[in-house]
């Protein structure tokens, strides 16, 4: 099985698309991160809870099938539309993902 996997990110603020590639297992947050691109709405990029799945200004939407929600926000977010929490999602295959552009936390869809 290939280890490495390519994530499509399109940043809705600024309309800019990137691959990155990572391996398979990372987390979601922490690959978007370490390529530049913050998850977190504008006021939360330092006041956030560090990936624990408590503050919820990581969400992001899926382009592509998203990954099955096993966090009790994800699953939430998927019931009513709100954006996932790149902090609980390990990536397991390609994905194309949209960081939205928000002030705390994203919209419904």
């Amino acid at each position: 099985m290939d280890e490495r996997i390519m994530v499509r990110v399109r940043e809705e603020a600024t309309g800019e698309t990137r691959r990155i590639e990572s391996t398979r297992g990372a987390t979601l947050r922490d690959v978007l991160l370490e390529a530049g691109i913050s998850p977190h709405g504008r006021y939360a990029t330092k006041a956030n809870c560090g990936g624990r799945g408590l503050c919820a200004t990581c969400g992001v939407r899926f382009e592509t099938d998203a990954p099955d929600a096993d966090h009790w926000h994800d699953k939430l977010a998927e019931e009513f539309g709100y954006p996932r929490l790149s902090c609980q999602i390990e990536l397991a295959t390609d994905c194309s993902v949209v960081v939205p552009d928000k002030r705390m936390w994203g919209g419904r869809a």
